[in-house]
């Protein structure tokens, strides 16, 4: 497995970075036979630092975590801990979804466009593109898979995503979850709509 760590305006030394290397290595491969890459990132945020680690699983499941606090170790080992109780209370959920999907065949994915819009000038409110289109500032593909909703609320949690487009496999219409702001998860569904 491949471990990545890096520092953003913070020196992240020889000992911390065999630490982080190890701890990774061993956590993801507890869980996942094929885990293929490990990112780190320590930065400073405040008078603290701030540690975002993402494990990308061969699976295609990734999985995502940060963690604050004064002392760049300590932020590391919650940081850390939290991916590993992501991948143990998830782990029997892949293996029985792969184990379902297996049987099933292989579930075809779809591509889609994904686009970043120019936010609104906040001095004059007005866009930044002229008209009334906003300026796109970045354009690129994502795959939407074909999950139950159980399995798109454990995607979206195990990356930390805030919102996750995917195709229904009950009733192969698009759905999206979402992270609502009480906390709870949103579940829209399109089937039905306008018909």
């Amino acid at each position: 497995m491949k471990v990545t760590v890096s520092g953003k305006q913070v020196d992240v030394g020889e000992s911390l970075r065999s630490n982080v290397i190890e701890r990774i290595t061993s956590g993801a491969s507890k869980y996942f036979d094929r885990a293929i890459e490990g990112q780190v990132v320590f930065a400073r945020e405040g008078i603290g630092y701030r540690v975002d680690v993402t494990v990308h699983a061969g699976t295609g499941v990734t999985v995502q975590s940060h963690a604050t606090n004064d002392d760049m170790h300590a932020a590391f080992d919650v940081a850390a801990d939290r991916i590993e109780k992501r991948l143990r209370r998830y782990k029997r959920r892949l293996v029985d979804h792969h184990h379902a999907h297996a049987a099933a065949g292989a579930i075809p994915e779809e591509e889609a466009r994904q686009y970043v819009l120019a936010a609104e000038d906040e001095s004059s409110g007005e866009a930044q593109a002229t008209g009334d289109n906003p300026a796109i500032v970045a354009e690129t593909s994502i795959r939407i898979h074909t999950l139950s909703v159980g399995e798109a609320v454990m995607r979206m949690e195990l990356a930390e995503l805030p919102v996750l487009l995917f195709r229904n496999s009950g009733n192969k219409e698009l759905n999206l979850v979402y992270r609502r702001a009480d906390g709870n998860i949103g579940w829209i569904e399109t089937d039905n709509l306008g018909r």
